[in-house]
């Protein structure tokens, strides 16, 4: 337990020292509420499906939270070149400790991140229809956190340089981004459209959060957000644990 938590402090450090990379992971989220969210809000709103930034910001949220999450793979590959990782793999603590520990730190600062963004999203004008409901969309960022880093920490696992794992990003991350729903109701989808966005576990947390927060257009119930997110983390620690304990140095 005590490799965990240093392993969770030490990606949590990471994070906290640089205010650089606080200030510009918050840029994307912000282009997206200002582009979006109030530059297609009158045609939202014309369509008759109401504000269109009360539609997104949990999109907003749950992006930032995924890109947050599952780069934190890339600390792998950081760690891997200049010998780091080397280092905590010879220490006399189990690899499925410090696959934990990595994960749950990289899962930590998404969701400082989350939570970050969702500030923002307050001072824009985002308004939950119950401010209890906070609480429960931060369980929906624990989740996604946990189950996004567990996929970044597979997938680095398996990487030798970093050209591989930007190769991989881009062709991951910004379809699980778009397909889920973040941008677009996936109510009234044609068939395929349909199925595509229902194998995106985004979509679930994203609806997860709309469904706490009072946003409009929920496409799934709550109960089936909840368990899918839970069953498809699971599948995903247990495959990013069997993945990092193949890593050889």
């Amino acid at each position: 337990m005590s490799a965990i938590y240093i392993l969770w402090l030490r990606e949590l450090k990471r994070y906290t020292r640089s205010r650089a990379q606080i200030v510009a992971s918050l840029g994307q989220p912000l282009l997206y509420l200002l582009a979006l969210g109030f530059g297609l809000g009158p045609v939202f709103k014309r369509a008759g499906n109401g504000s269109y930034l009360q539609f997104m910001a949990p999109g907003v949220i749950g992006m930032s939270v995924l890109f947050s999450s599952i780069f934190s793979g890339l600390g792998l590959l950081w760690d891997r070149q200049f010998g780091f990782l080397k280092e905590t793999l010879v220490a006399p603590v189990s690899r499925i400790q410090i696959m934990i520990g990595r994960t749950l730190g990289g899962a930590t600062v998404a969701v400082i991140q989350g939570m970050l963004v969702l500030v923002i999203c307050l001072i824009a004008g985002f308004r939950p229809a119950h401010f209890a409901a906070i609480p429960l969309a931060f369980g929906f960022m624990v989740l996604i956190a946990l189950l996004f880093a567990a996929l970044g920490m597979a997938i680095g696992s398996g990487l030798q340089d970093m050209q591989g794992f930007q190769l991989i990003m881009n062709f991951l991350v910004m379809p699980i981004y778009f397909l889920s729903g973040a941008l677009f109701p996936l109510t009234q989808q044609g068939v395929v459209m349909k199925y595509v966005t229902r194998a995106d576990p985004l979509a679930y947390g994203i609806d997860g959060m709309r469904n706490v927060l009072g946003s409009p257009l929920a496409a799934f119930d709550p109960r089936l957000d909840l368990a899918v997110l839970v069953v498809v983390g699971c599948i995903l620690l247990a495959f990013g644990a069997h993945r990092f304990n193949k890593i050889e140095i």
